[in-house]
C-alpha cells in the first residue's frame, strides 16, 4: 500500500526517531496506517506520553506544515472552523451606496470577506498538513459535530459558499486525555491508539536522546525516581516531558548522582503540586536539606 507518508511501519518508527521521537511498535504502526488509510488518528492516554509530540514529529519527519487546533471549553465555530469578517462586510455595504441590496449581498459573502480558522485552513492547504486536534476532550459536545464532516470527508460546508473539500486531505491527529467519554460518532470515524507512560529503558533512552549531555547513569537513575514517583498517588504524575526537563535541570547544576537531596532540592521540576510535594517526600523519606 503507498502512502505520501510513511512507506512502512518500519519507516515511521525510523523517520519518528531521526526527529526525537521514539516510537514503539504499535505507534508507529497506527501511525503508518493513518497515513496509508487517509483516517484520523485518535491518540489517547494521560497528559504528558507524548500525544501532542506524535503529531508534531509527524510534521517534522515528512515535512508537513502543522496546523493545531487548541481545543477548550466554550470553543465554537467561529473560532474553530471560520468565521465573516464583519467589520469589512460593514464597510463593503456602505460603500455599496445605491447598489442593489442582492448584488451586495453576494459580494460580502465571497473568499474575500472569509476568516479561516484552523479546521477549514488545514482544509485548503495544498501543502502536505498535519492537523493536530490537541484535548478534543476538553470541548464540549456540541463541537464534536462541527469535526464529523472532516473527519468523515475531509471537507467543509459553508451555507452561503457551499462545500469547500480538501485540497489535499491532511494527517489528523486528535488527541485526548480522556476526561470525558467522546462519542461513538467521533470514534468510528477515527483509528485508535492508546499511548501510556513508556517502561523505563524506553524513556531512559527517550531522555538521553533529548539531553545527549546527561550521564546514562545519571539518566537511569533519574527515570527510576520518576517510576517510583509514579507509583505515588499524585495529583498529577510526572510526564515524559518533565523527565527531560529534570535531566536539563541536572546537567545545568552539574550534578553528578541524583541522591536524595538532589531529589529534594529539584523535584519542582517534576512536580507541581505543593500536596504532591509533601506526600513525594514523605513515601520516598527524602531529606529537605
Amino acid at each position: 500500500m503507498t502512502s505520501p507518508w510513511f512507506e512502512s511501519p518500519a519507516d515511521a518508527e525510523k523517520r519518528l526517531g531521526a526527529v526525537g521521537y521514539l516510537a514503539d511498535t504499535a505507534t508507529a504502526t497506527t501511525t503508518y496506517l493513518a497515513g496509508a488509510l487517509e483516517k484520523p488518528l485518535l491518540v489517547e492516554g494521560p497528559a504528558g506520553v507524548g500525544k501532542t509530540e506524535l503529531a508534531k514529529a509527524v510534521a517534522r519527519a515528512t515535512g508537513a506544515g502543522l496546523v493545531r487546533l487548541q481545543c477548550y471549553e466554550g470553543l465554537d465555530e467561529a473560532r474553530a472552523l471560520y468565521e465573516w469578517n464583519y467589520k469589512k462586510q460593514l464597510l463593503r455595504i456602505q460603500a455599496a451606496g445605491d447598489q442593489a441590496w442582492d448584488e451586495t449581498h453576494d459580494d460580502i459573502f465571497t473568499d474575500e470577506f472569509l476568516l479561516t480558522r484552523p479546521l477549514l485552513t488545514a482544509i485548503r492547504r495544498e501543502e502536505p498538513t498535519v492537523l493536530l486536534i490537541d484535548e478534543v476532550d476538553k470541548t464540549d459536545v456540541e463541537v464534536e459535530g462541527l469535526l464529523l464532516e472532516i473527519l468523515s470527508d475531509f471537507q467543509v460546508t459553508i451555507p452561503e459558499l457551499g462545500t469547500v473539500e480538501a485540497v489535499r486531505r491532511p494527517l489528523v491527529v486528535l488527541t485526548s486525555n480522556a476526561t470525558r467519554e467522546l462519542s461513538e460518532a467521533i470514534k468510528r470515524r477515527c483509528l485508535f491508539l492508546h499511548i501510556d507512560y513508556p517502561d523505563s529503558e524506553r524513556e531512559r533512552e527517550i531522555v538521553l536522546s533529548q539531553v545527549p549531555e546527561v550521564e546514562d547513569e545519571l539518566a537511569g537513575q533519574l527515570v527510576e525516581v520518576v517510576s517510583r514517583l509514579r507509583a505515588l498517588d499524585l495529583r498529577k504524575s510526572p510526564s515524559i516531558a518533565e523527565s527531560v526537563d529534570w535531566a536539563r535541570t541536572l546537567v545545568a547544576l552539574g550534578t553528578g548522582t541524583l541522591d536524595e537531596a538532589a531529589i529534594a532540592q529539584t523535584l519542582g521540576v517534576v512536580l507541581k503540586h505543593h500536596s504532591d510535594h509533601e506526600r513525594a517526600l514523605k513515601e520516598l523519606k527524602l531529606r529537605t536539606r
